[in-house]
């Protein structure tokens, strides 16, 4: 069966952070993660955007860590779109901007929310719509994006290819994250292709059999 959903991704700034550009065949668009800080980063996404013939209409974080968020500014006024994040989560992208500096984002652009999703909401763009899932631990108000039709999920950092997101940050919980992982994430359909917030995909099934980290889950 033919995908009903376009996925392009782009690993951008020095965490070599996944930010995703999702379409259907409406050409409607939305971006999770924008992670786009230096200016030849900003000008790739608007060259892919403007070459595809993209209309970016929504703009959503999986959580609000400073590498999944240092292009929200960028995309919202580029855009003219507004932003979707956890209602947890704002209080840790409103702190972003104290800790930049410390990274050596001293040109962050603060962002701030315009709305808040939660589980059993639906993110819809054209013809398309996206489930959520809460699946704190990570971060405490952790946000992961499923299609079923098509078969994935964007699940920011909650699952790696045979590793798990880190614990240790603002937010983070380790038997919360692995909770989640296995209540939320391994209830998803084995075939089910995981894009991450680092790194390439994987599969359900690969960590469910792979993964050291969620051998109890399974």
């Amino acid at each position: 069966m033919a995908k009903s959903i376009n996925i392009e991704v782009f690993t951008f700034n020095a965490f070599s952070e996944n930010m995703y550009v999702l379409w259907d065949q409406t050409k409607d668009a939305i971006i999770i993660d924008p992670g786009c800080y230096q200016k030849d980063e900003e000008q790739k996404l608007a060259s892919f955007i403007e070459k595809q013939g993209l209309k970016i209409v929504g703009l959503y974080n999986t959580h609000c860590h400073i590498d999944h968020v240092l292009g929200n500014q960028f995309v919202k006024d580029t855009y003219q779109v507004k932003l979707g994040i956890h209602k947890i989560e704002e209080e840790y992208l409103q702190a972003v901007s104290s800790y930049a500096p410390r990274y050596g984002f001293a040109n962050y652009q603060n962002s701030e929310a315009d709305f808040f999703i939660d589980q059993n909401d639906q993110i819809k763009f054209g013809n398309s719509e996206l489930s959520i899932l809460f699946v704190p631990g990570h971060s405490a108000g952790h946000l992961a994006f499923y299609h079923a039709e098509d078969g994935f999920c964007i699940n920011g950092d909650v699952l790696f290819r045979e590793s798990i997101g880190r614990t240790d940050l603002p937010g983070g919980n380790h038997q919360v994250l692995l909770t989640s992982i296995q209540e939320k994430m391994f209830a998803l359909p084995d075939n089910t292709i995981i894009h991450c917030g680092h790194g390439g995909t994987t599969t359900i099934a690969h960590e469910k059999q792979h993964n050291p980290f969620c051998k109890l889950a399974v």
